[in-house]
C-alpha cells in the first residue's frame, strides 16, 4: 500500500517511495529506501518538501487514526520492472522556454551545486559496492537537459568551474549537460536525448575503483599508474551491469569514452564505425571538460582555444560529431577571452543566433590605454555593430583575476 503523508508524519521505520516535489527541493538523489538516521528526517524537515509517498509493504505504516493525503493500491509488476513511484500530482511542470543567458545562470548555479551533492552521494553508494539508482538519477538529468533548453551557455560554463576536491562528480556534471546540448545539435529525440545525457552522468563511475593516491595525484602519472586508470571504463561496466535497468547507451558509453576513431584509445582499440555514435560523443565532450578545466597540475585551456586544438587531434575524434560539438558550443564558447578590432579586450557572455563567430561580449579593458574600463555589453551579430573578433587572447597571459565573474555575472570564491 502507498500513501501520501505529510513529511512531518514521517518517522524512522518508514520507507520512503517518493518525494512530492522538484529533486532540487530535496537533499537526497534517489527514492525507495527505508529512513534509519534521524538527520535524513531533519533534513526533509528543513527542506521546502511538504509531503512525501511512502511504501507501507516495505516499511512502517501511519499510526491507527492518523489521517493521510492520499493512498493507493501498488500494482505488481513483471520481474525486471521495478514498481513505478506514483504519480505526483505536486510535481512541477518543466519549464524549457528560452530565456537569455543572465536569466538563467542563477537557477543553473542552483542546479550545479545539487548535481554535484547528487553525484557525490551516488558515487558514494557505488563505492561502498551499492548498486546505481539509476531511476533516482534521471530527474537530475532532466532537470540539466531543461536548463540546456533554456539556454545552453549558462550550466555547461558553471559547470567548467570546478576546484580540484570535486573534479571528479562537477566533470560528471558538466559532461552530462555537454552531451544534452550536443544531443539537441544532432536533432535526437528526447528519449535518445535523455539517455546520453545520464551516459555523460554516469561515464566516469568507474573512478570510484580507482586508488586515490593515483587518482588525484597532483601531478603527471607514471606509465604504471596510467596503465591503471585505464582500467576505469572496464571497472565503470562492470559496476552498471550489476544494477537493475540499466540504459544499454549508458554501458555503451561508459566502457567505450575513451576510444578513438584511429584505434589507439582503450579498452578495446575500437577503430571508425566500430564506435557508436554516443560513445563519439561522448570521448569530445569528456576530452573538452578535461582541457577546459583547472587542475592540480594544470591550469584549463581557454574555451576557444580548445576546440582550436582539438580540431587539430587527427585521428581522435569523428569529424562530424566535433562539428556538430562546435556549434552547440559556438566558435569562441562562454569564457572565452577575446580582443575586438577596436583593440578591446572582453569575455564571452553567450552565444547569438546569427553566427558562431557573432557572439555576446562583455568588453571590459582597453589594450590601448592600458586600463579597465567599465564593463558594457556588445552584440557582435546586430547590424549596426561595427565591432568584431580579431583574435582570442590568452588568460594566462593577462590574469584578470574576475574573469569568471565578468561572464557569469555571479559572485564567485
Amino acid at each position: 500500500m502507498l500513501k501520501q503523508i505529510s513529511v512531518h508524519q514521517l518517522q524512522l521505520g518508514m520507507h520512503l517511495k517518493a518525494f512530492c516535489g522538484s529533486w532540487m527541493d530535496h537533499p537526497f538523489w534517489r527514492t525507495g529506501f527505508v529512513l534509519k538516521d534521524p538527520k535524513d528526517l531533519a533534513l526533509i524537515w528543513a527542506s521546502p518538501i511538504k509531503e512525501v509517498w511512502i511504501d507501507c509493504d516495505l516499511g512502517l505504516d501511519v499510526p491507527v487514526g492518523e489521517t493521510v493525503v492520499s493512498q493507493v493500491e501498488e500494482v505488481p509488476a513483471p520481474v525486471e520492472q521495478p514498481p513505478a513511484a506514483p504519480a505526483v500530482k505536486t510535481t512541477k511542470p518543466r519549464d524549457t522556454k528560452p530565456v537569455a543567458a543572465a536569466q538563467e545562470v542563477e537557477r543553473a548555479a542552483r542546479i550545479c551545486l545539487a548535481s554535484k551533492a547528487a553525484v557525490v552521494s551516488m558515487f558514494e553508494e557505488v563505492r561502498m559496492g551499492k548498486a546505481v539508482d539509476v531511476g533516482g538519477a534521471q530527474e537530475l538529468v532532466e532537470e540539466i537537459s531543461d536548463s540546456i533548453s533554456r539556454n545552453p551557455g549558462a550550466i555547461i560554463s558553471l559547470a567548467r568551474l570546478k576546484t580540484a576536491d570535486d573534479y571528479t562528480y562537477m566533470h560528471s556534471v558538466a559532461v552530462c549537460a555537454m552531451m544534452v546540448a550536443l544531443a539537441k545539435q544532432l536533432g535526437l529525440d528526447e528519449p535518445e536525448t535523455r539517455s546520453v545525457g545520464m551516459a555523460g552522468l554516469l561515464h566516469d563511475l568507474g573512478k570510484v575503483a580507482m586508488p586515490t593516491e593515483v587518482l588525484n595525484k597532483p601531478g603527471k602519472l607514471t606509465d604504471a599508474e596510467f596503465d591503471i586508470m585505464k582500467t576505469h571504463p572496464t571497472e565503470g561496466y562492470k559496476m552498471l551491469m550489476a544494477s537493475p535497468n540499466v540504459d544499454p547507451v549508458a554501458l555503451d558509453v561508459v566502457l567505450h569514452h575513451h576510444e578513438k576513431i584511429d584505434g589507439s584509445g582503450y579498452p578495446e582499440r575500437l577503430v571508425g564505425d566500430q564506435i557508436s555514435l554516443h560513445s563519439k560523443m561522448g570521448a569530445v565532450c569528456d576530452v573538452y571538460d578535461a582541457i577546459t578545466s583547472n587542475r592540480p597540475y594544470k591550469s584549463g585551456w581557454d574555451p576557444a582555444e580548445s576546440l582550436r586544438r582539438m580540431a587539430e587531434w587527427k585521428g581522435h575524434f569523428d569529424p562530424k560529431v566535433f562539428q556538430a560539438f562546435v556549434k552547440s558550443m559556438g566558435i569562441y564558447p562562454v569564457g572565452s577571452l577575446v580582443r575586438l578590432t577596436s583593440g578591446r579586450i572582453g569575455v564571452v557572455t553567450e552565444q547569438t543566433a546569427k553566427s558562431l563567430t557573432m557572439p555576446m561580449v562583455k568588453v571590459f579593458y582597453s589594450s590601448k590605454s592600458a586600463m579597465r574600463v567599465t564593463p558594457y555589453l556588445v552584440d557582435l551579430s546586430r547590424p549596426d555593430t561595427l565591432e568584431k573578433i580579431h583574435q582570442r587572447e590568452d588568460p594566462d597571459t593577462w590574469k584578470f583575476p574576475d574573469l569568471n565573474e565578468l561572464w557569469s555575472g555571479l559572485r564567485l570564491k
